[in-house]
């Protein structure tokens, strides 16, 4: 029987992940996250200065660090410390404390003439809109982690929800801890969430002798 070839067919459409990093989005270093802090303060950048220490701080996720109102950071015009929030996507709270390099960059944020008469700590630059989109949001982190050098197809908004939660874990390996930081129900999330692989719970079992 003879064979059939078929012709070959050439996609019209280009690939989504053509040129593009593919894997989970990376956390910041240390040292990446306090580059980009030196530039924003050199710039004299107070919103973004304050939303970049405040996703940080919070490990939110994007969906609830842009919906952030000033009242659940500030109270008696002085910057909480601690504060809880409750997750759009659990329903559950979830408690961050805030550093004092952040509540210094909040104090300095909502004093400047931008947030006179504003309900929301990041208020979106459209009059439609009460505060900025989470692809706004999005926009900013390319941006801020362009700007130090680094590949922004990487990088996200979860990027900065993990960093803090990726330090703690190195330092501590206390998942519990960390899923409590996260607002995760399930310690698994936070196992998959952080990309914990078993080379890293034997390094820390290593560590501990009883």
């Amino acid at each position: 029987m003879p064979k059939v070839r078929l012709r070959a067919v050439t996609p019209t459409r280009r690939a989504w992940n053509k040129g593009r990093i593919i894997g989970q989005i990376r956390p910041l270093l240390p040292k990446q996250a306090w580059a980009i802090r030196a530039r924003l303060e050199l710039a004299g950048n107070l919103r973004d200065l304050a939303q970049f220490n405040v996703a940080i701080d919070s490990k939110l996720r994007g969906c609830d660090l842009v919906k952030l109102a000033v009242t659940d950071l500030v109270s008696d015009d002085r910057v909480r410390e601690r504060v809880s929030v409750i997750q759009s996507k659990t329903k559950r709270p979830v408690q961050f404390e805030l550093s004092e390099n952040t509540r210094n960059a909040i104090a300095a944020w909502i004093k400047s003439p931008e947030m006179i008469g504003c309900r929301f700590m990041f208020p979106s630059r459209f009059h439609d809109r009460p505060h900025i989109s989470t692809r706004q949001y999005g926009r900013l982190v390319r941006d801020w982690v362009s700007a130090i050098g680094l590949e922004p197809s990487g990088y996200g908004t979860h990027s900065l929800r993990r960093t803090k939660a990726a330090e703690i874990y190195r330092k501590t390996g206390n998942l519990r801890a960390v899923q409590l930081l996260l607002g995760h129900t399930k310690v698994d999330s936070t196992v998959r969430y952080l990309g914990v692989e078993l080379e890293d719970a034997l390094s820390i079992a290593e560590q501990i002798d009883i």
